[in-house]
């Protein structure tokens, strides 16, 4: 029988012949404490608030399972792209000369002869940039200052391709594991044009020094990445670890004939405290049928590290590989499919052109969707002047534009940066046109809370509800992240909310969910509130198991039921 090792290098050869299913990271020993990586990681600790070796603020809430950069109130290093150069500085990583020795002698001690050593590096080059500036203008600042953008990329990259030389260099692994998250559950962050103009080149630089060096490149993301998968290939990447099931793995078998190894599968959905076995074990065994006929697979856990964050969660994963292997002589037969989630949003034709001379407000909206913000601006004082009010100016032109762009969103034809652009561009045109209306208020539909659930700092998705739900007329009062059940509810009654929006990026806050619904029927207002959930780990039977009302699939559809329930609570 194969040792693991052997098994792993058989599955990066296009016509291998590994002789069973590798289980999870059986094959390789993660180095985690390398000189380099304690010196740019090591000051992390649980419950604790620290800087890391760029400068960014890193807060560990003593509950949460991991730390997250803090670039909000002023942390951020990198406040103004143009400037750059003046506030971000590399680690000198040139001075971590000590202690390799005895790491590489004890990592190799810990592979023996059936492992492989794998190097790790935290933080690609996408993650950096926000980890300096802040996800938001990270996303915006490729739109609107390209050059600046590039240069900083160059700068990263170049910091990236001499820490993975000085890693090869002294711990001489066989395998290099980095991170770097380039998309949600369901899409990429960004067009896939522009992940080509910012970041397959410096990518393909890093992952091919990588191969130069005849060690095995791993590329870590639990994202939606279809759109790209042929150019990972295509830059040097060997092995994708953290493929969620979303991304339709017999789909991509098909597609790529070996060119990339998949690794993943079992999504963090299964990853729960309540999980019972054979729940798990019926999930993992149907993702093994469905993907290992496939080959070049691996299963495993969809997280960036070994280790589910519930220790029975792998076991049962485990004993459904073992069983697996035991059967593969049994004729296989095939389940239906878990594809990615189809957004059921109606294609609206792109007006742009056909508009240019047509109605002014019609015009505002396509402005708006194009993130052109002058335009914008000039547009609603042209409808001002035409006799248009600030209120027609609103619905008829911003809001339209918003949701149109939520559509083009919820059925991934637009993306975050474009989300992002719009939402600079409706709150400048509402900074003009808010003192115009009567005691310069804007009329709006309702009022909802939104926030991001105590033990989890994770923002972008909660960013994004509230950019929608701003932008279709909803006043929010963003209670940020961290948030307490208590909070929600305090709010929600204080502030006479109709909504209750919770996000959730981590199945060890989903609990947290729970104990919104009910403190809200405690206080008294849960025949008065309609609780959102949403978040990667959060499902429609979630949903329903806690006596949630409504499951946010993505940030348009949020916004549209929340626009129809604050409607018609105030047309009651």
């Amino acid at each position: 029988m194969m040792t693991p090792k052997e098994n792993f290098l058989e599955l990066l050869k296009p016509n291998g012949q590994p002789d069973r299913q590798l289980c999870q990271y059986e094959a390789l020993h993660m180095c985690l404490n390398d000189p380099i990586n304690t010196y740019l990681r090591g000051n992390r600790k649980r419950g604790t608030v620290s800087k890391d070796r760029w400068g960014t603020t890193i807060s560990f809430p003593a509950d949460a399972p991991g730390p997250m950069p803090v670039t909000t109130d002023g942390l951020a290093v990198c406040p103004d792209i143009t400037r750059w150069r003046e506030t971000v500085h590399a680690p000198d990583i040139a001075a971590c000369t000590e202690g390799w020795e005895a790491c590489r002698a004890a990592a190799r001690a810990a592979c023996g002869e059936e492992k492989l050593l794998a190097g790790f590096m935290g933080t690609g080059i996408f993650e950096q940039c926000h980890f300096l500036m802040g996800f938001e203008d990270t996303l915006t600042n490729l739109y609107e200052h390209p050059q600046e953008m590039h240069a900083l990329i160059d700068y990263i990259t170049t910091y990236r391709l001499l820490y993975v030389k000085l890693l090869i260099d002294n711990l001489r692994p066989d395998v290099i594991f980095s991170h770097d998250d380039w998309g949600t559950k369901d899409a990429l962050f960004m067009k896939p044009e522009m992940w080509r103009e910012f970041f397959k080149e410096p990518y393909r630089r890093f992952y091919g020094y990588i191969r130069s060096r005849g060690v095995i490149a791993i590329y870590h993301a639990d994202s939606y990445l279809v759109p790209i998968v042929e150019d990972m290939a295509e830059i040097g990447i060997q092995v994708w670890q953290g493929v969620l099931p979303e991304n339709d793995i017999p789909a991509l078998q098909q597609k790529l004939h070996g060119r990339l190894v998949l690794m993943g599968g079992m999504g963090a959905a299964i990853d729960r405290t309540d999980a019972a076995p054979e729940e798990i074990y019926g999930y993992a065994m149907d993702t093994l049928r469905r993907c290992c006929p496939g080959g070049h697979y691996i299963p495993s856990i969809t997280y960036g590290l070994p280790g589910a964050v519930y220790p029975h969660v792998d076991e049962y994963i485990d004993r459904a590989i073992a069983d697996y292997n035991r059967a593969l002589h049994v004729p296989r037969f095939d389940l239906p499919p878990v594809p990615r989630r189809v957004r059921a949003v109606a294609v609206r034709q792109a007006a742009g052109a056909a508009v240019e001379n047509g109605d002014v407000l019609a015009r505002l909206a396509v402005a708006l969707e194009k993130g052109q913000q002058k335009k914008v601006l000039t547009l609603c004082r042209e409808a001002l002047e035409q006799g248009r009010t600030p209120q027609e100016i609103l619905s008829g032109g911003l809001i339209r534009g918003m949701n149109d762009l939520g559509e083009a969103f919820s059925a991934n034809r637009a993306f975050v940066p474009e989300m992002l652009m719009a939402a600079r561009c409706m709150t400048a045109a509402l900074g003009e046109l808010k003192p115009l209306m009567t005691g310069g208020n804007a009329k709006t539909v309702g009022r909802a809370c939104i926030g991001t659930v105590r033990g989890d700092m994770h923002d972008i998705g909660k960013n994004l509800v509230k950019i929608m739900l701003e932008g279709s007329g909803v006043e929010v009062i963003d209670l940020g992240v961290d948030v307490t059940p208590e909070q929600f509810v305090e709010t929600a009654k204080r502030q006479r909310c109709g909504v209750i929006a919770c996000s959730s990026l981590l199945t060890t806050t989903m609990g947290e969910m729970r104990r919104v619904v009910t403190l809200a029927r405690e206080a008294g207002i849960r025949d008065q509130v309609k609780i959102f959930v949403g978040g990667a780990p959060i499902s429609q039977s979630f949903c329903d198991e806690i006596g949630a009302d409504y499951y946010a699939e993505d940030a348009g559809a949020a916004a549209r039921e929340a626009v129809k329930i604050l409607k018609a609570r105030k047309a009651s």
